[in-house]
C-alpha cells in the first residue's frame, strides 16, 4: 500500500491510499478520482519526500500507528533538510535497494540515493514510488 498526497486545481489537499503508483496512474486516468471537498476529478499528486511504509505499521490489520505528523515543508530547503535527516543515502545501490524494500526483502526504510533516468522509469515501471529530487551540495543552499 502506497500513500500519496493529492492536490485538485482548487488546492484542496488529501491523502489518497493505493496499491501501487501504476494504481493511482489507472484510477486517474479513467476518472476515478475526484476532490471529497469539491468534487473535482482533475486531481495531481503532490511531491513526496518518503517512500514506503514506516516500520511500525501494525502487520495485525495493516493500519499505520496514530501519532503526530510533521508539519510539511514550506520550501525547498526544508523539504532538502527533511530528506536528509529522514533517509538513509545508499548512494549507487539506490535502485537494487529501492526494490529490495520494495519486494520485501529487507525492512522497509525511507532512502536516497543515485539512480539514471533510466533506473528511475524502470523502477516506476515496476510500480516502486520513487521521487527525482536534485539535491544541490549544502554550500549552494540559500
Amino acid at each position: 500500500m502506497i500513500v500519496f498526497e493529492l492536490v485538485c486545481p482548487d488546492r484542496h489537499r488529501f491523502e489518497g491510499w493505493f496499491a501501487s503508483a501504476g494504481d493511482f496512474e489507472s484510477q486517474k486516468a479513467h476518472g476515478l478520482l475526484s476532490c471529497p471537498v469539491c468534487s473535482d476529478s482533475s486531481i495531481e499528486k503532490l511531491l513526496t519526500a518518503k517512500i514506503g511504509k514506516p516500520e511500525a505499521e501494525s502487520k495485525e490489520n495493516n493500519t499505520l500507528p496514530a501519532g503526530p505528523r510533521a508539519a510539511p515543508p514550506r520550501n525547498l530547503n526544508e523539504l532538502i533538510e527533511y530528506v536528509l535527516l529522514n533517509t538513509e543515502n545508499v548512494g549507487k545501490e539506490f535502485p537494487s535497494e529501492a526494490r529490495r524494500i520494495h519486494y520485501k526483502e529487507i525492512p522497509q526504510r525511507g532512502i536516497r540515493g543515485l539512480a539514471t533516468g533510466e533506473e528511475t522509469q524502470e523502477l516506476l515501471e515496476e510500480g516502486i514510488a520513487v521521487l527525482p529530487l536534485p539535491i544541490p551540495p549544502r554550500r549552494d543552499w540559500h
